[in-house]
């Protein structure tokens, strides 16, 4: 990638509906290049797709975050295949320290949560431990992150 993706990446972030023609006249390109280029980032796989980011008073309102350990090693694919079909969960992530997993899970009341955290998960985890955390406010919630600019004396990542 080359500052020129990193750019269009970044007005992307900011406006997915941006047109190749908005983005050409901001970055000094022809549509046809910017096309090009967005196509190239979609087949390498950096763009994985196109969305929406909903407002929070339209998503379920109880949000939790929920520490998960597997009983067993062997069982770690069985769990990942599970939780991946849960609606409730939002994001599962293998994370190191005392869990094996952290899980945010948006669901529709605290009965649903207790029934996914009593019920649901210690099935799948083979009796391992869980914990859960309630999200009384958010502070901050985002899809952007640094996109891959160094800082002084930061080295580049390499993509």
């Amino acid at each position: 990638m080359d500052p020129t993706d990193l750019s269009i990446l970044r007005h992307l972030l900011h406006d997915g509906r941006a047109t190749w023609a908005d983005l050409a006249v901001e970055l000094g390109l022809t549509a046809p290049a910017i096309a090009q280029r967005v196509r190239r980032l979609q087949e390498r796989g950096i763009i994985r797709q196109f969305g929406v980011w909903l407002a929070p008073e339209v998503l379920p309102p109880v949000s939790a975050f929920v520490g998960v350990t597997v009983a067993a090693p062997a069982a770690h694919a069985a769990f990942q295949l599970e939780v991946a079909h849960l609606d409730a969960v939002q994001e599962c992530h293998q994370v190191s320290g005392e869990a094996d997993y952290l899980l945010k899970i948006r669901c529709a009341s605290l009965a649903h949560l207790a029934d996914l955290v009593t019920g649901v998960l210690p099935r799948i985890t083979g009796g391992g431990r869980i914990s859960s955390t309630v999200v009384l406010t958010t502070v901050k919630d985002s899809p952007f992150a640094r996109l891959l600019e160094p800082t002084q004396g930061e080295e580049k990542p390499r993509v």
